[in-house]
């Protein structure tokens, strides 16, 4: 045994010899003799094992020079280690391009803790803007990305830090300054050549703007540049990105770039990209007559990763298992999901095992980064004896046979996707819409394009444009209004001009051309809000149409929040619009397309309006306790920002749960601030006006107006004293002037009122006082005839005229029998019935307190489920006209036995000598 053993390691060893460069065993002797008599090129190293090794061989040394000796010795004689084993098939690729991703890790980790101490030394801790120490967090790009690094790899950095701020020493810079330094550090370290030689090359040129930017750039700046300025060769780049420094706070890093890399629809704008660059890599392979090259050349490795990232970009958004970032797994998902085949997933595995084995060897013969077969002889006859070959032509037979597999699937997996965009028929021109179109809408489409937005189009987009424009008229002439959904459409394609990736999303988005024109038949609503902001249109290609769940919704608010600073005012406002919008333009497109249920789309519209009054509260507070510190509550206690003692109340259709497309936020705001005692910070201010400047401030979030629009309208006035009163008051103030002051009308608006953000505590007290008012014992003669009153005036004010009554117009909402009426009477039945039925009080929607009154036995059920019935009927068409931007004055012949319910039950509840006629019949 030990003599086979023997024999076996020696011709190991001698094809070992014949493949690496002498010049280097002979520099490495003692450490090959060394290793190789304790067997240690026989097995495999973990992760741990790794790391350790690096850690072992850089103990306590504190000199430079010596530090940067020693990690290149180490580097050497682990290199040594996997040549033999790859050499006589001691390992294979993936364990081996993982055990060098690792000691890559393992290098630029102890770069980064050996250059850390000397900057900390000079300049101090670089705190950030949050008071926390920062760290600097680097970014592996490509395969070391992908823990698939080859034996002669350069290594691909990004160096990222959490927070700008400045550092604490002497000789203070800042944040971003300090981390330039630790990354050249790094870079020196590594990358520098010596007599010993060099650890890993350091490639910088991935970092946004590439060699012509900071070597380091915040979290916020890196988000920002992806968002505006990403390419979509970044995108492939970023496949692979992966933090290997940082802590929670580069995972955090690499969250925020998954939106960038991967569309949350099936992406086919990709396919612009995808066929420039398919052509690029085939023009490149031509030009430069690289077929020898086993990476870059036809068949190579390049192409099967291409393969590869098309689909992940395609589909990993949907398909989160595509976001792996190593080939091998990502394309075993690929075969899995379906996107190619079990033949095709086994060739294309063999072919990249094949032809990373061969760049392996191809590399260890001079420790070279080059991917090129040798011309020399006898560097061809040590390749192919490290790959077990009798013959060169041998070799080369394989190895052609398998890169011809691969430019079979580069060719044509990547052509069926570009074949699945829908084909129009190109004879469709604006001549097939006259048949559709009455002149003066025929009109506006030469007027389109005649337009001064479409004559000074560069070239590129027009092109776009009239390669769009048939598919757009085949959409038109298959729906059931045509003139209507391209009157409709004409100003958002004008809107989306010179944003021509839009023109290509609609254009090669399968089906979302067919729904955007559907959404237009039904509802200008929505054509409106995408014309006036087309960002909105990324939203409607990655909307599934159900209805998002509310923690799916706080999720993602608070992602999108997560990186910006309190004194990004601008910033914080534009993700607030887009949140609100974007998430009310999805539940528009499911109440459209997938018929949703009226209580189901208001509980959402009334999610993302209380997710929205949330975030921009905690916000609004945060930037004045910063300013000012905290104030003090009624129990002598110092808030914070986990206790804020100041609520939101929401009334109306907020409170009731019953938001609608174009409702306002009825809003009144409450705390529980010691007034006049001090906030604690340096410029310090009392505790009333702490409060009216979180009021304040959650305005201006709220309402500034700006080219996006606003968040919400938010009306106030419904606080005490309405508009004479302060905008913000105490429990205390709220609780006396609700009991000694108060109108009836104001009792019958707390009916509809409930906390929708602030403090726990806070809001639970306020929910126990609006009962404690609400169940007070009312004579029922002054609620009905207080109630019947406020009905008359808002009838006078807002209901149709005489002379819209006799030609048969209804108002849905003010006029006898409408939805005010149904309101009105649920507002009663909690004023006239809680005091003895205080379960009356606990709901703020009209259905809950419709139910609760027949459990009650205070209505008969009949009744209460005739005016549920109703109700709803009245609010589903209310909000279908809000989709089409139309009045809520309809036809009253239609709704006449709705309003008959309506009208017999208000007789019997409010007023028995009401005697009125409804039109119609």
């Amino acid at each position: 045994m030990n003599q086979q053993h023997e024999e076996s390691s020696s011709a190991r060893r001698v094809q070992f010899c014949s493949l690496y460069a002498g010049q280097v065993m002979q520099n490495q002797d003692g450490i090959w003799q060394q290793d190789y008599a304790q067997d240690q090129f026989l097995t495999c190293l973990s992760t741990q094992q790794i790391f350790q090794k690096v850690d072992q061989s850089l103990q306590g040394i504190q000199d430079e020079a010596i530090w940067m000796q020693a990690l290149r010795k180490l580097r050497a004689r682990l290199m040594l280690r996997w040549i033999w084993q790859d050499c006589n098939a001691l390992t294979d690729v993936p364990q081996l391009t993982r055990e060098l991703s690792d000691f890559a890790d393992a290098c630029v980790i102890a770069a980064k803790d050996f250059a850390r101490p000397a900057l900390v030394k000079k300049h101090g801790e670089p705190i950030g803007e949050n008071g926390q120490v920062q760290d600097l967090i680097v970014l592996a790009m490509g395969k070391h990305g992908a823990q698939e690094l080859n034996l002669s790899s350069d290594i691909d950095l990004i160096f990222s830090f959490d927070e700008n701020g400045e550092s604490n020493g002497r000789k203070c810079i800042d944040v971003q300054q300090f981390c330039i330094l630790w990354g050249q550090k790094i870079i020196y370290l590594l990358d520098h050549i010596t007599a010993d030689g060099f650890v890993f090359r350091v490639d910088m040129r991935l970092r946004p703007w590439g060699n012509g930017s900071a070597l380091a750039m915040s979290h916020a700046a890196l988000e920002k540049y992806l968002i505006q300025h990403g390419r979509e060769w970044e995108r492939y780049a970023w496949i692979k990105a992966r933090a290997i420094t940082g802590g929670e706070v580069g995972q955090d890093l690499i969250r925020m770039s998954r939106p960038f890399v991967f569309r949350k629809y099936v992406d086919y704008t990709a396919f612009a990209a995808m066929r420039e660059m398919k052509s690029m890599i085939e023009k490149e392979v031509a030009r430069r007559q690289i077929d020898d090259d086993v990476k870059l050349g036809a068949g190579g490795i390049r192409e099967i990763e291409f393969i590869v990232q098309v689909f992940q970009l395609l589909y990993g958004g949907s398909k989160l298992e595509l976001q792996d970032r190593q080939c091998l797994v990502a394309m075993q998902h690929l075969m899995n999901d379906q996107l190619i085949s079990m033949q095709a997933y086994e060739e294309l595995k063999d072919a990249y095992l094949f032809l990373r084995r061969v760049e392996h060897a191809i590399q260890a013969l001079q420790d070279q980064q080059t991917q090129n077969l040798p011309i020399d002889e006898q560097l061809r006859q040590r390749l192919i004896y490290a790959l077990n070959f009798a013959s060169w032509d041998e070799f080369i037979t394989q190895l052609n046979q398998r890169r011809e597999k691969v430019s079979f699937y580069f060719s044509h997996l990547i052509q069926e996707r570009i074949q699945e965009v829908d084909q129009p028929d190109d004879s469709l021109d604006n001549e097939d819409l006259k048949n559709y179109l009455d002149a003066q809408a025929y009109q506006h489409v030469e007027q389109f394009w005649q337009s001064n937005a479409v004559q000074r189009l560069p070239s590129t987009a027009l092109k776009r444009l009239k390669q769009f424009w048939p598919h757009l008229i085949k959409a038109i002439l298959n729906a059931q209004q045509p003139q209507t959904a391209l009157m409709r459409l004409l100003p958002l394609i004008e809107s989306i001009l010179r944003r021509s990736v839009y023109i290509v999303m609609l254009m090669e988005s399968r089906g979302a051309l067919q729904r955007l024109v559907k959404m237009a038949e039904v509802s200008p609503w929505i054509c409106e809000e995408l014309a006036h902001y087309p960002v909105l249109l990324d939203e409607f290609l990655s909307m599934d149409f159900e209805l998002p769940h509310r923690s799916d919704l706080e999720n993602a608010l608070r992602q999108q929040l997560l990186r910006l600073t309190s004194d990004d005012v601008e910033d914080i406002m534009r993700v607030l619009r887009l949140f609100k919008k974007s998430n009310v333009l999805a539940v528009a497109a499911s109440d459209v397309l997938a018929e949703s249920p009226l209580m189901r789309v208001s509980d959402v519209l009334t999610d993302i309006a209380e997710i929205t009054v949330k975030a921009a509260l905690h916000l609004s507070y945060q930037m004045v306790a910063q300013r000012h510190g905290y104030p003090v509550n009624m129990q002598g206690e110092r808030c914070s920002l986990d206790q804020l003692d100041f609520t939101v109340i929401g009334y109306g259709k907020v409170g009731g749960i019953e938001l609608g497309y174009g409702s306002d936020l009825d809003l009144v705001f409450i705390h529980q601030y010691q007034e006049q005692t001090e906030t604690d910070g340096k410029k310090s201010i009392s505790g009333l006006e702490f409060a009216m400047r979180v009021a304040q401030k959650f305005m201006s979030l709220m309402t500034t107006q700006t080219l996006d629009g606003r968040v919400y309208d938010v009306d106030t006035r419904l606080r005490p004293n309405g508009d004479a009163g302060l905008l913000v008051c105490s429990l205390r103030a709220f609780e006396h002037y609700q009991l000694q002051n108060a109108w009836l009308w104001e009792h019958q608006a707390l009916v509809r009122a409930r906390s929708i953000a602030g403090d726990t505590a806070l809001c639970q007290a306020f929910e126990q006082l609006r009962c404690r008012i609400l169940t007070q014992k009312r004579n029922e003669n002054e609620v009905r005839a207080e109630v019947l009153n406020m009905r008359q005036k808002m009838k006078d004010h807002l209901g149709s005229s005489a002379e819209q009554k006799k030609h048969g117009v209804f108002h849905l909402k003010h006029d006898t029998g409408g939805i005010v009426d149904i309101e009105f009477m649920a507002q009663y039945a909690v004023l006239a019935w809680s005091g003895t039925n205080p379960d009356l009080a606990h709901y703020s929607d009209n259905v809950r307190i419709l139910e609760d009154a027949a459990k009650a036995g205070c209505l008969p059920s009949n009744d209460a489920t005739a005016l549920t019935q109703a109700y709803l009927r009245e609010r589903a068409e209310s909000h279908r006209l809000a989709l089409a931007n139309q009045s809520l004055q309809v036809n009253a012949a239609d709704w006449q036995d709705t309003r008959e319910v309506v009208y017999k039950l208000w007789q019997r509840l409010i007023d028995p000598n009401a005697n009125v006629v409804l039109g119609g019949k």
